[in-house]
């Protein structure tokens, strides 16, 4: 089976998976940027990684556009994200970026991966420091504001990465299956 990886990363996060993925299947490798129609017909099976913001998955609009390349060949989508790994969070994300129509020609893993404030492009750090702002504004008004809250305070400064080289043995099952 000929597998194609592409992926979105801003940060590193998604592209770490990815090569980690490329290595254990053998499968070509490639930037959401490099990719076209055209290239998808070369290949039996799909991995698409891409990163969230605010909910949002980094190549799902070019996901979405080429949805029907992907009918009758093994298709896995998987973002990344800080946060730790909910049921709730994953239906909703996965409802969020695709309808349940779409959600029939791929399989979904979410992988934990983590932030970097100083790796994010002009656009998201103003987006994350705006964030930053309404959580301390939050803990100052005396809210309170949950552990995964406190957590993402402290990795404005304190960069975090929970990747796992073994968080990619579900994924790999499922394509091998």
């Amino acid at each position: 089976m000929k597998t194609l990886i592409v992926y979105w990363s801003k940060t590193g996060f998604v592209k770490k998976y990815a090569e980690w993925l490329a290595d254990e299947l053998e499968a070509d490798i490639i930037t959401g940027a490099e990719i076209t129609t055209v290239k998808l017909k070369e290949y039996d099976s799909y991995i698409f990684g891409g990163s969230l913001y605010a909910g949002g998955i980094n190549g799902a609009n070019f996901i979405k556009k080429n949805i029907k390349e992907f009918q009758n060949k093994k298709t896995i989508i998987f973002a990344t994200g800080a946060s730790a790994a909910k049921t709730n969070i994953i239906e909703e994300i996965k409802n969020k970026n695709f309808t349940a129509a779409e959600q029939e020609s791929f399989e979904f893993f979410y992988l934990r991966g983590g932030f970097n404030y100083n790796k994010l492009g002009f656009k998201d750090k103003i987006l994350m420091s705006i964030m930053k702002w309404k959580l301390n504004r939050k803990n100052k008004k005396g809210e309170e504001i949950t552990e995964e809250e406190k957590g993402m305070l402290a990795a404005y400064d304190n960069p975090v990465d929970f990747t796992n080289r073994n968080n990619i043995k579900e994924l790999l099952a499922y394509l091998k299956s």
